[in-house]
């Protein structure tokens, strides 16, 4: 075929990689290009020419099979494959796993269908349609939990205003359980957080109503019992499944900053106090003592009454006998003896003497 100048040489029939005889020949002669997908020709065939080998797609698919154990997959001796007595396996010990369900004495299970409430299981062996058609979620409904607020581990303090215009640092815990598992599971995100800001909020509402000295000691009863009726009301507002079993002041000072001055404050007030107390024991014993004396002289006066002489002369013997026991006496008889008598080895100097003089009775007897 001649060609024109400047025209490009025509394609060889049967494409840019030669025509069929040239695929046939494996592209001798140099003439066109040879297939890439075509193998070589054999080398110990004379002339180049022989039998086709596989194209190398072929040749990787035959790799392939042989890796995987050369015919496929492995068959069991029925002829069936394994991998489906290994799917069956599988899917039963799911279903056994996500259907049957043991339920603890202490728990509950919330039985969610398709992330809808269904049902709640109380304690014993129950079955549920397999995951994720129904899930069930164990609570344990038993169990007291506790938050700490404000106690002494906690970096921020609870500061809280009293009645009296006072600011006092309050730690606290609160107990509680879930009454129903329901509500806890699908009213409240955040339970733990939810029960904190629900007790922080009732005890400045109950804090506010008391006085600094009925928080920090008296006081601390009511407080407990006002607070844990307060959360209960909002919780069972919230529809939040929670029963609070207690509240439990464990701190309440005032804050860091003002702690020492409150100190002897607290000090001299618990003085002051201490000082009154005695006080009032001291006038309430002068007090016994004076109701006793007058007891007894009302006694006195009756025995008085009934016989005046002889209560008067008893008197008189009792109260010379008090005065004259402490000192030497000489007694002197008036009838026979001179009114100077001068006796001085009778007389001891340390001690006083008493001159006893006769009695109006006996003056007149001796008459």
């Amino acid at each position: 075929m001649t060609t024109r100048p400047g025209q490009p040489a025509p394609m060889s029939e049967g494409g840019p990689w030669g025509g069929k005889d040239e695929d046939r020949a494996g592209g001798s002669g140099g003439e066109g290009p040879r297939n890439p997908w075509t193998p070589p020709p054999r080398g110990d065939e004379p002339g180049g020419r022989g039998p086709r080998g596989p194209s190398a797609v072929d040749e990787f698919l035959r790799r392939a099979r042989e890796s995987f154990g050369g015919g496929g997959l492995p068959q069991s001796p029925g002829g069936r494959p394994i991998w489906l007595y290994a799917a069956g396996g599988v899917l039963l010990l799911w279903v056994g796993l996500t259907s049957f369900h043991s339920i603890g004495a202490k728990q509950q299970g919330v039985v969610s269908t398709l992330g809808s409430y269904s049902k709640t299981l109380q304690p014993g062996i129950h079955m549920t349609l397999p995951a994720p058609f129904q899930t069930v979620n164990v609570i344990e409904v038993q169990e007291i939990r506790t938050i700490d607020l404000g106690s002494a581990g906690d970096e921020a303090e609870k500061l809280m205003l009293t009645e009296d215009q006072n600011i006092i640092n309050l730690g606290y815990s609160v107990r509680w359980n879930i009454s129903d598992a329901k509500q806890y599971s699908f009213q409240l995100a955040e339970p733990d957080a939810t029960i904190a800001e629900v007790a922080e909020s009732a005890m400045r509402a109950v804090i506010a109503t008391v006085s600094l000295t009925d928080a920090m000691g008296s006081g601390r009863n009511f407080i407990e019992s006002q607070v844990q009726q307060r959360m209960q009301e909002i919780l069972d507002n919230y529809g939040a499944g929670i029963r609070i079993q207690g509240v439990a002041v464990k701190q309440a000072d005032p804050p860091d900053a003002v702690n020492d001055a409150f100190k002897e404050v607290s000090a001299a007030q618990q003085a002051a106090e201490t000082y009154t107390n005695q006080a009032q024991a001291y006038a309430q014993q002068l007090a016994a003592q004076s109701q006793g004396e007058a007891a007894a002289f009302d006694k006195v006066y009756e025995q008085y009454r009934l016989s005046p002489d002889v209560t008067r002369r008893r008197m008189y013997y009792e109260t010379m006998e008090k005065v004259l026991s402490g000192v030497n006496k000489t007694i002197v008889e008036a009838p026979g003896v001179t009114p100077y008598l001068p006796l001085p080895a009778v007389r001891p100097a340390p001690r006083g003497t008493a001159t006893v003089e006769p009695t109006p009775q006996q003056q007149g007897g001796n008459r």
